[in-house]
C-alpha cells in the first residue's frame, strides 16, 4: 500500500481552512459585541454610570443645625450644646456586625447597657445608613485607641456631636423639661429631612413645646470618600440654620429660692407675674437631673429615680392634683358676692358647726367653740368654715363651678406650658356620669371650702390669684419671654383665648383684695405671723387640706405612714397687694398647716422678688457705675479723644 494513497492533502487544507473561517467569524462577532458594549457603556449610557460612580465617591450628608439655647430673664444660660465624642456604627458598611461589636469590646469598655441600646435601635425602622450610637461621652485615652486601630473597623467611627446639656438642672429639669434620642414613634411623625442626622427630640416641657423653633433648618454637603467610605475631603457645603434662642420669664434667682425654702420637702411652687403672666418660678420639689436622660439614663438611674418614694420624677407643678382648701375661698367670695348669694354685710351665727337641717349631719368649722356672728371679711381672714358652708349651699353646685370655671379651673389655662393637667372641676352632670349618684348639698358644703371632689393643680390655683390681683383682667401663664432674633414673640406663642372676668359690680374685685389683706395683716387673720413687719402690703389665703388615707395597695413604715397622712399645707396670695408683682401658689406636702408651714415660704418669696433682688441689682449698676467712673478719671485724654 501506498501512503500517498491514504492522505488527502487537499481536503486537509479545506477543512482547515473552513474551520479557521468559522473561529475567525466567532472571534469577529465578539469583538464586535465588545465593542458594542464599550461603546454603550463609555458612550450611550456614559451619564448613568458616571452618577453611579460618584455615587460611590461622593455622598451628599445632612449637616444637623445646632439646638436653640434657652435662657432666663436675666440672661443666666439654662440649657445649652455641649461636643461629646461618641462611637457610632453604620451598619451598612460593616461586614460581619457580631465580630466588630465582639472586637470593639475587647478595645473599649462598652458597658452591656449600651450593647443593648444598640441591638435595640438596629432592629427599630431607621433611615439608610444612618449611624447609630454604641457608646456614648469617650474619654481621650478611648478616642486614643479608637485612633489606632481606626483602619480595623470600616463603618465605625467616633464622631463629636452637639449634646444638651443644663448646667442647673436639679432646679429647672421640671419647668425646661429634656431632650432624648428620638425613638419609633416620633420618627413615624417627624419631618425625615429636617431631622436627617438628628439625634434628639424634645421630650418633655419647654423642649418639646418649643421644638420646632429650638431645632432649626438641617443643612448638607457633598463629601468625598474612600471605598472604606471616609470622607477625603468636603466639596459643597449648605450650613444648617440654628434653632431659636429663646429667653424665659423665669427668673433663676427665684427658682432657687423656691428649692431652698422647700428645705428638703415634697411640694411645688409657682411664681406669676401678673401683669405680664410670666411664670417667674415653677419649682416641684424634690427635682431631678435631667442630663441623665439626654443620651439615655441607666437602667439603676432610673430604677432608683421611678420607684423612689418621693417621685422626683412627678411634676407637682403642673401634674400634681389636690384639693385646694381654703385657698379657694378668695374665688369662692368673688362669686357668692356677684351671684348675689352674699354681700359685704350679711352676717351669720356660727356656733362650730354647720347643719343643712335640724338635728342632721354637723359639719364642723375648724374652730371647734365657734366664731360667733361673722361677715365676709372676718370670715377670709380667719377662715372661717361655717361662712362658706351657708353661702356654697346658696350658690348650689352650678354657680359654683361657672364661677370657678372662668377662674380657669378644670382647664389647662397655661399657654405655652407643656404637661399641665386640668384638675377636676364637679358639676351635678359630671357626679351623675361618673359615680351614677346625684349631687347632694352635703356636696356643695364640701366643695365651698375646697375639699370633696374638687381638684386642682398649683398652676391653676397661681393662675386664678394672679386673675384675682389683675382685678379681673386675664393674662394667660406663659413661660416664654422673648425670642432672640428677629421674629416677634408672638409668633411663637399660642393664640390667648379667656376673656376678662366682669363682675356686675368691679368694686367686689378690691373688696375681696382687702379680705385677703386682713388675712395677711388683721389681728385674727392666718397669716398674720407671716405678715408681720412687712415693709408692703399684701393679700393671701392660707389652707389646709386633708389627706384622708393611703391608697388601698401602699406600703409605708410606721413613720412612714405618720409623716405622709399629714394635711397638705397651701397658700396663695400676691403683693404688693395696691400693685401686685408677684402671685404665688405653695403647697408643702404633709406639712400640717397652711399659715405654719407655706405662708412663711411665700413671704420669704415676696421678700426677696420685692427688696432683695432689686436692692442687688441696684448695687451692682452702683457698682458699675463707680467703675466707669474710675476708668473715666484714670483716662481723661483718652476720653476726650474718644468724644
Amino acid at each position: 500500500m501506498v501512503w500517498g494513497e491514504l492522505k488527502n492533502t487537499a481536503a486537509e487544507r479545506r477543512l482547515f481552512q473552513r474551520r479557521a473561517m468559522v473561529m475567525l467569524v466567532f472571534v469577529l462577532v465578539l469583538m464586535t459585541g465588545l465593542l458594542a458594549r464599550m461603546y454603550q457603556l463609555q458612550i450611550v449610557e456614559h451619564e448613568i454610570y458616571t452618577t453611579l460612580s460618584d455615587k460611590n465617591r461622593v455622598q451628599v450628608q445632612s449637616v444637623p443645625p445646632p439646638r436653640g439655647l434657652v435662657y432666663d430673664r436675666n440672661n443666666v444660660l439654662l440649657a445649652e450644646n455641649r461636643p461629646v465624642f461618641s462611637l457610632t456604627v453604620v451598619p451598612e458598611r460593616v461586614g460581619d456586625m457580631d465580630a466588630t461589636l465582639a472586637r470593639l469590646s475587647d478595645i473599649l469598655s462598652i458597658a452591656d447597657e449600651d450593647l443593648e441600646r444598640f441591638q435595640r435601635r438596629l432592629r427599630e425602622p431607621r433611615r439608610p445608613f444612618q449611624a447609630i450610637p454604641l457608646s456614648y461621652d469617650l474619654d481621650e485615652a478611648e478616642i486614643a485607641r479608637m485612633a489606632v486601630h481606626r483602619h480595623q473597623f470600616p463603618g465605625v467611627e467616633v464622631e463629636a456631636e452637639l449634646v444638651r446639656y443644663y448646667p442647673h438642672s436639679e432646679l429647672t429639669a421640671h419647668a425646661l423639661g429634656f431632650v432624648g434620642r428620638i425613638n419609633r414613634d416620633e420618627l413615624q411623625r417627624i419631618d425625615p429631612v429636617n431631622y436627617a442626622g438628628t439625634n434628639y427630640i424634645g421630650k418633655s416641657g419647654i423642649e418639646r413645646f418649643y421644638e420646632e423653633a429650638l431645632h432649626g433648618q438641617v443643612g448638607y454637603q457633598h463629601v468625598e470618600t474612600n471605598a472604606r467610605g471616609r470622607i477625603l475631603r468636603v466639596l459643597e457645603r449648605v450650613n444648617p440654620v440654628p434653632g431659636e434662642d429663646l429667653q424665659l420669664h423665669l427668673d433663676l434667682r427665684l427658682q432657687r429660692r423656691a428649692h431652698e425654702l422647700m428645705d428638703g420637702r415634697r411640694g411645688a411652687i409657682i411664681a406669676i407675674e401678673p401683669k405680664t403672666g410670666g411664670i417667674l418660678a415653677l419649682a416641684s420639689v424634690p427635682g431631678f437631673d435631667a442630663n441623665k436622660f439626654v443620651t439615655g439614663i441607666s437602667v439603676n438611674d432610673y430604677r432608683e429615680l421611678s420607684q423612689s418614694i418621693d417621685k422626683p420624677l412627678f411634676n407637682r407643678a403642673l401634674r400634681g392634683q389636690y384639693p385646694p382648701a381654703s385657698t379657694i375661698k378668695p374665688m369662692m367670695a368673688v362669686a357668692a358676692l356677684d351671684s348675689g348669694a352674699t354681700d359685704k354685710d350679711r352676717r351669720i351665727w356660727d356656733p362650730g358647726y354647720f347643719q343643712l337641717r335640724e338635728g342632721g349631719r354637723r359639719f364642723r368649722n375648724w374652730n371647734r367653740s365657734g366664731d360667733g356672728w361673722v361677715d365676709l371679711k372676718y370670715s377670709m381672714a380667719r377662715s372661717n368654715d361655717v361662712y362658706f358652708y351657708a353661702v356654697g349651699v346658696d350658690m348650689g353646685v352650678d354657680v359654683m363651678s361657672s364661677y370657678l370655671a372662668r377662674f380657669g379651673f378644670g382647664e389647662d389655662a397655661t399657654l405655652d406650658v407643656s404637661g399641665a393637667l386640668t384638675g377636676l372641676l364637679p358639676t351635678a352632670d359630671w357626679k351623675r356620669a361618673v359615680r351614677n349618684e346625684p349631687w347632694y348639698p352635703g356636696d356643695s358644703v364640701n366643695m365651698s371650702i375646697g375639699q370633696g371632689f374638687l381638684l386642682a393643680t398649683p398652676m391653676q390655683l397661681a393662675t386664678a390669684t394672679a386673675l384675682i390681683a389683675n382685678r379681673g383682667a386675664w393674662v394667660e401663664p406663659r413661660l416664654l419671654k422673648d425670642v432672640h432674633g428677629d421674629s416677634p414673640v408672638e409668633e411663637f406663642l399660642p393664640e390667648q383665648t379667656h376673656e376678662q372676668l366682669e363682675l356686675k359690680d368691679p368694686d367686689d374685685w378690691e373688696y375681696v383684695v382687702d379680705t385677703m389683706e386682713e388675712v395677711m395683716h388683721g389681728a385674727r387673720g392666718t397669716g398674720r405671723s407671716a405678715g408681720r413687719g412687712a415693709s408692703y402690703r399684701m393679700a393671701g389665703k392660707t389652707g389646709t387640706a386633708q389627706v384622708f388615707s393611703l391608697g388601698q395597695d401602699e406600703e409605708y413604715d410606721e413613720e412612714q405612714i405618720r409623716e405622709r397622712l399629714r394635711d397638705h399645707a397651701m397658700f396663695v396670695g400676691f403683693a404688693p397687694a395696691d400693685d401686685p408683682k408677684i402671685a404665688v401658689a405653695v403647697i408643702v406636702e404633709n406639712g400640717g398647716s397652711g399659715s405654719g408651714a407655706a405662708a412663711p415660704v411665700a413671704r420669704a418669696l415676696f421678700d426677696a422678688w420685692l427688696e432683695e433682688f432689686p436692692a442687688e441689682q441696684a448695687h451692682e449698676q452702683g457698682a458699675g457705675d463707680g467703675a466707669e467712673d474710675d476708668r473715666e478719671q484714670d483716662h481723661p485724654d483718652q476720653r476726650h479723644v474718644g468724644a
